[in-house]
């Protein structure tokens, strides 16, 4: 087939792309190389829209072993032990194909947390779909969550923790965002960098389909009408396969065997050879007649960007062959010897005998293009004027069980029964709280971890969504006594050549950074995802953030359930009444203008970190971070967790009844104390300048605000699990 500019735009390249690849190479590349090209400068693997924004990002810390640039991201967790993890997008696959999709979402972010070394020992996720009402939603859903239950339950690793929204925005884009944490001593974490020359190149795993052909480009297009069509685009996943995968490179990790190792995840094997070769400075030659393939008549174009699941690229010592090949035979996997590293500096394959491609490694990493794309910033929306009279006929109770029902903020336990989140024994902290929180086996060392989202803050200021995010995770790890380690990003955006699109991207990212510096939280692994929108329908700005804090005695975790009747329940943090983008202004009043709440970052880590003293001193018997829905929401979620009810003290100096209890202003905590440590938590308070009151006392069975409001727990529980 003889390449041209068309067939070169319907492989998702630009015609001043196509350009230049064609002067780089001064001659118009094959059909193969015209792959390989598609596939490495698409916006997925290459980050050319975004390359520029995510370098400002802090990626650095006391604590961080690996920034961004590898697999996954890795943090010091002390006594020679390190946590490896990071988040993944597979939206578009999960669109078109909900179960696979997830599935192998699953199964890919599983992989780069392995082939560093580690074992896995928990996944979360973060799952966005349209309006409940959309004749889609549903079935989506569905197939998502099997999906997800499906890959990881057959692993066998829990699901300690994840989000699930709904808003119209994702009607005709869904998002499906995976992370996974793995445990690995210090000293056998393995890099995807090849080295040495003449080193043979190994291919294991499952063998190649013609499943996945343009995943990676896919990934990085708008959606049409067409989406059939696109099914299959989408891989198919195997868990068993990789379970047997994981266990035998596990295995061969043992010793020094392995000099570098890449999971063939987007653009399958032309990204992991390629990435390989680049970071090593080096060349790499492929034979594809040794390439195990699962189909009769593969081509080199279709060998090459497959993206079938379950391999590994391995580069090994000389002389180790025969030692890694009887391992991989136990495992009864695909083990091949496809090719060997060169000094070449270029990426050569062959084929029945053939040279089928020659192109130099930089051409297609480092020459990859780099957009400064035009964006528009986004103007802080003015405050809503709300005439009071709204709140007349409204009752505090009814407004309560309207917004506990609301899809956002009620239980999801019935999603996360389908995961299994206790399996290896070690999950402390299972879905429904502030984060998941799992045992280091064998240890006193506790690992939080938390998924987080706010696009409709971000939609209507994406600077200050953009620390609100990365804030909310801070307040999770703090709720359940862990100190705030870092995080992993996965930015989900619509199309970047937009200027209002590229400028949310921007914007978020700026409050992110600003965010992550204040509070030392740097960001070691991420995703960015564009090109989210069908029929130039856009979703929401996404940022989704993935946080990991550290607790040293597992025995000081606290929980959101109330303890013990006659404790205290004190409200940490200012109240300012903030209605604008709360679940109360769009529920009951239908509002959906004006900007999110503001962030006071020298507030947050206050609060923050005076709340993780009086948890480490022993002070705290539960605590939960307030955020959507507000103080009567989060109190709520407390009494039913814990099946007691609370007195509430009349409220000082109120604003409005509504908005004080509805209003979603930030850096705020509950915690529950003993009423013989009031004085002494009081006086820690006061010395370290953090604003609070006493919100009220434990009781039995019922939330009570004197003549306000009255309401079971019991009632309370049976509304937001039945919705």
């Amino acid at each position: 087939m003889m390449v041209n500019e068309k067939i070169a735009v319907d492989h998702g390249l630009k015609k001043t792309e196509f350009k230049e690849i064609c002067n780089l190479l001064k001659r118009v590349p094959n059909i193969t190389e015209l792959g390989l090209f598609s596939a490495m400068w698409n916006e997925h693997c290459s980050y050319k829209s975004s390359k520029i924004h995510l370098k400002k990002l802090p990626t650095t810390g006391k604590k961080v072993i690996q920034g961004p640039g590898e697999n996954a991201g890795v943090i010091d967790i002390g006594d020679d032990d390190a946590i490896v993890f990071k988040i993944e997008s597979h939206n578009h696959p999960s669109f078109i194909e909900p179960y696979q999709g997830a599935a192998t979402g699953v199964g890919g972010i599983m992989r780069d947390v392995f082939t560093m070394g580690a074992r896995p020992i928990a996944n979360l996720n973060s799952i966005h779909f349209g309006s409940t009402q959309h004749k889609k939603t549903k079935n989506l859903l569905r197939g998502v969550v099997h999906g997800i239950g499906g890959y990881g339950n057959c692993m066998g690793i829990p699901t300690i923790a994840g989000q699930t929204c709904f808003d119209e925005s994702y009607n005709g884009n869904i998002l499906v965002n995976a992370m996974t944490l793995g445990l690995v001593k210090k000293n056998k974490i393995f890099f995807s960098k090849a080295a040495g020359i003449n080193k043979p190149v190994i291919y294991v795993g499952s063998k190649t389909g013609r499943d996945g052909i343009h995943g990676a480009s896919m990934a990085s297009a708008v959606f049409d009408d067409q989406i059939e069509e696109k099914k299959p685009t989408v891989q198919v996943g195997d868990p068993f396969t990789e379970k047997l995968l994981l266990e035998a490179c596990l295995e061969l990790m043992v010793d020094d065997s392995i000099i570098s190792i890449q999971d063939m995840g987007a653009a399958g094997l032309t990204s992991s050879s390629i990435e390989m070769a680049s970071k090593g400075k080096l060349g790499i030659e492929l034979n594809l007649n040794k390439v195990p393939c699962r189909e009769s008549n593969m081509t080199p174009y279709e060998i090459m960007l497959s993206e079938s699941q379950e391999r590994m690229l391995i580069v090994l010592e000389n002389g180790k062959e025969n030692k890694a090949k009887k391992i991989f035979d136990k495992w009864n996997l695909d083990f091949a010897i496809i090719g060997k590293t060169t000094k070449s500096n270029k990426i050569e394959i062959f084929f029945n005998k053939n040279k089928v491609v020659e192109v130099p490694i930089e051409f297609l990493a480092d020459k990859a293009p780099e957009y400064d794309r035009k964006w528009k910033k986004t103007k802080l929306p003015i405050k809503n004027k709300l005439n009071k009279d709204i709140y007349k006929n409204l009752k505090i109770v009814d407004v309560l069980k309207k917004i506990l029902s609301n899809p956002n903020i009620c239980s999801k336990e019935w999603i996360w029964q389908q995961y299994d989140h206790t399996v290896m024994g070690d999950t402390i902290q299972k879905p429904g709280g502030d984060a998941g929180v799992i045992r280091v086996h064998g240890t006193n060392k506790a690992i939080a971890a938390s998924v987080d989202s706010s696009a409709s803050y971000c939609f209507a200021h994406p600077l200050t969504g953009g620390k609100q995010v990365v804030c909310e995770s801070w307040r999770n790890m703090i709720s359940v006594g862990a100190k705030p380690v870092a995080i992993t990003n996965c930015l989900n955006f619509g199309n970047p050549e937009k200027e209002k699109n590229m400028g949310e991207f921007v914007e978020c990212l700026q409050g992110i950074e600003d965010a992550c510096k204040y509070l030392n939280f740097p960001v070691v692994s991420g995703n960015v995802s564009f090109y989210n929108e069908t029929k130039d329908k856009g979703i929401k700005p996404t940022p989704t953030i993935g946080g990991v804090g550290l607790i040293k005695d597992y025995k000081k975790m606290v929980s959101m359930s109330l303890k013990k009747i006659d404790n205290i329940v004190l409200l940490i943090g200012k109240t300012e009444g903030h209605i604008d983008q709360s679940t109360f202004a769009k529920e009951i009043l239908n509002q959906k203008k004006g900007p999110p709440p503001e962030i006071n970052l020298f507030n947050e880590k206050n609060n923050g970190e005076t709340v993780l003293k009086l948890i480490n001193d022993g002070y705290v018997m539960s605590a939960h971070d307030i955020s959507m829905g507000g103080i009567l929401v989060a109190i709520a979620k407390m009494c039913i967790s814990g099946n007691k009810g609370i007195n509430i003290n009349n409220p000082q100096n109120l604003i409005n009844y509504f908005e004080y209890f509805f209003g979603e202003d930030q850096g705020r905590f509950f915690i529950e104390i003993k009423k013989n440590d009031l004085a002494k938590v009081k006086s820690i308070l006061e010395n370290s300048s953090v604003y609070f009151n006493e919100f009220g006392t434990i009781q039995e069975k019922n939330i009570v605000l004197k003549d306000k409001l009255n309401v079971t727990i019991e009632e309370l529980g049976r509304i937001m699990k039945h919705h």
